[in-house]
């Protein structure tokens, strides 16, 4: 799965806008939107963010892995 369609998913999951993500991040709403579409990359500061925001690893909003949160 791509980051972007990851980042919408998760957000969705969560019943948030796009506008409270982008609050969040400090960010325009519209610059978020081009996040989720894959437009723009997602910067390292940001996946850090969203990964305190949800509680779940870097990997898995990156798509990297379907496992939510890093094995122990």
């Amino acid at each position: 799965m791509k980051y972007w369609q990851r980042i919408r998913d998760i957000r969705e999951d969560h019943d948030k806008k796009q506008s409270d993500i982008a609050d969040y991040l400090k960010i325009d709403r519209s610059y978020y939107g081009k996040y989720e579409r894959g437009i723009h990359p997602i910067p390292v500061e940001h996946v850090i963010q969203l990964c305190h925001y949800y509680n779940l690893s870097a990997d898995y909003i990156l798509g990297l892995t379907d496992e939510e949160r890093p094995l122990k």
